[in-house]
């Protein structure tokens, strides 16, 4: 980020548009588990929904591959890291996961890394 963005005089996204993107994509998530009992939100999907509902194209899949790799992921790590990236694309409204959404998970993935 530049050092502008940080002192300019641009206000934040007002918590009514934050709380309109947050009950959207619960909607979207409501909507997409309607079918899988016991599935309510990304969080509960098994990894045979994460494979339905995450489709991972080229692109991703050499981002998580590089993930897996350099950080000695586990597979709950990765699985971690497949929820939170389609929360992170339900929250934009994007319908596929885009390498931009796995990127944002894995920095929370090593951010969560550094504390423990």
């Amino acid at each position: 980020m530049a050092w502008r963005d940080l002192t300019g005089t641009q206000t934040a996204e007002p918590s009514a548009a934050i709380r309109g993107r947050v009950e959207a994509a619960r909607q979207r998530q409501r909507e997409r588990f309607k079918d899988e009992p016991g599935v309510y939100a990304n969080a509960h999907m098994s990894p045979r929904a994460l494979r339905r509902y995450c489709r991972i194209s080229a692109p991703v899949e050499a981002l998580l591959k590089t993930a897996v790799t350099k950080l000695g992921l586990s597979a709950r790590a990765y699985h971690r890291i497949l929820k939170i990236s389609r929360t992170i694309a339900d929250l934009a409204g994007d319908e596929n996961l885009e390498p931009i959404h796995v990127g944002e998970a894995i920095q929370y993935r090593s951010l969560d890394r550094k504390k423990g």
